[in-house]
């Protein structure tokens, strides 16, 4: 698995330890709910729910290829390359989905989600397109 793949792999894995920290840790702070995700103090209450499952979701998601990095480089690479692929894999494919559901505008005006879809989706399909060379 060349340099590429892990640096931007890598990188994947602390975007989604960014958004665990966002929106689990950090999330009533108004510079987080309001600035980041653009969510009025009234809905605080509605949306911390929401907030922390997310966030723990991309903390599961960032635990894949962190792993399969960790594999790699310890003695287990045929583990550790198809944990990476995976996770990477699957965190594209999340960041596909957060890009649709900008796109139908869901929860917000459409074009407001498209930087967190770009930064969950661009590295992790960096290193996938990667891996071919």
């Amino acid at each position: 698995m060349n340099v590429v793949v892990q640096v931007f792999a890598g990188i994947a894995v602390l975007v989604h330890l960014l958004a665990f920290a966002w929106e689990v840790l950090l999330f009533e702070r108004p510079g987080v709910h309001a600035g980041i995700f653009r969510i009025p103090a009234e809905n605080l209450p509605a949306t911390r729910l929401w907030s922390f499952n997310v966030g723990w979701y991309n903390l599961f998601l960032a635990a894949g290829p962190a792993t399969g990095l960790v594999l790699l480089h310890t003695g287990d690479a045929a583990a550790g390359r198809v944990l990476v692929l995976y996770s990477c894999a699957f965190m594209t494919l999340a960041g596909v989905a957060l890009g649709v559901s900008d796109l139908l505008a869901l929860s917000r005006p459409r074009g407001a989600g498209r930087a967190g879809a770009l930064a969950q989706a661009l590295p992790p399909l960096i290193a996938l397109v990667a891996t071919a060379f």
